[in-house]
């Protein structure tokens, strides 16, 4: 009888343990699958807060908000008060929906100081607007830059030879750290000799890239015609070969003799 009482009891803290232990595999489950998804507070701009705005005139206009995020949403040194930045001004363009960082603001001698990445190089070139996505890339956005040319290439016996004309990724992922707005002036003749002056607009992009990066879109750009595409958290990007018209024209070059 006593046997059996011990082999129940046994059985009972057996079935105690394992019990147990499912609840804290279950729990766990629950800690990872929520990581990162709790909501903090941040403070976030309602309106654009334009450069050199001090930041009592932003929170006076109502351009100041409590916003929750999810924690892996957070910017790094996001802030929930201006506690902190009250004294400061804007040192460029705050955009609504932006998270309030301390380093986007200073003092009035700095409101029009370019905001460099510590490890970068400021890099500007001129675009059309569709060459910079109709408009829609602004200070803060992330772009991939792609290069049209018409590549030369010196033979070994030192002659020059032209390569087919071609369009690739330059860079995959680039910062934008400023816009701004300029005009050319284009000239063009009719059938009759007379000539038509046009302003075209163009924008002034400045990246925020390395040298190596620096070379490569300096030399694109002299060399070549850049282009802009904007980028998402989940945008995809990847190098290649690029395209020729041989790849968007092939049945062209096929009937050719």
């Amino acid at each position: 009888m006593a046997r059996r009482s011990v082999l129940l009891l046994v059985a009972v803290l057996i079935a105690l343990v394992g019990t147990a232990m499912i609840v804290l595999y279950v729990q766990g489950i629950d800690e990872r699958a929520t990581e990162g998804q709790e909501l903090v507070e941040v403070l976030t701009a309602t309106e654009v807060i334009e450069a050199g705005e001090s930041v009592v005139a932003a929170q006076e206009a109502g351009k100041f908000e409590q916003s929750q995020v999810r924690r892996e949403d957070m910017v790094d040194g996001a802030l929930s008060s201006t506690t902190s930045i009250d004294e400061l001004v804007a040192t460029g363009t705050v955009f609504p929906g932006e998270q309030i960082i301390a380093k986007r603001f200073g003092t009035m001698g700095n409101a029009n100081t370019l905001l460099i990445p510590e490890d970068k190089l400021a890099v500007s070139v001129e675009l059309t607007d569709p060459a910079r996505v109709a408009g829609f890339v602004n200070p803060g956005s992330e772009v991939a830059i792609f290069v049209s040319a018409n590549p030369v290439r010196t033979t070994p016996d030192g002659q020059e030879q032209t390569l087919p004309a071609y369009t690739g990724l330059l860079l995959a992922k680039v910062q934008v750290i400023g816009v701004g707005a300029t005009s050319v002036s284009a000239r063009t003749t009719d059938e009759e000799g007379a000539q038509t002056v046009e302003e075209v607009a163009k924008t002034i992009l400045t990246l925020a890239v390395d040298q190596e990066e620096a070379e490569k879109v300096i030399y694109a750009s002299r060399n070549g015609e850049l282009a802009f595409a904007l980028l998402n958290e989940e945008s995809q990007v990847r190098n290649n070969v690029g395209v020729t018209a041989v790849d968007i024209m092939p049945e062209a070059f096929q009937a050719a003799p």
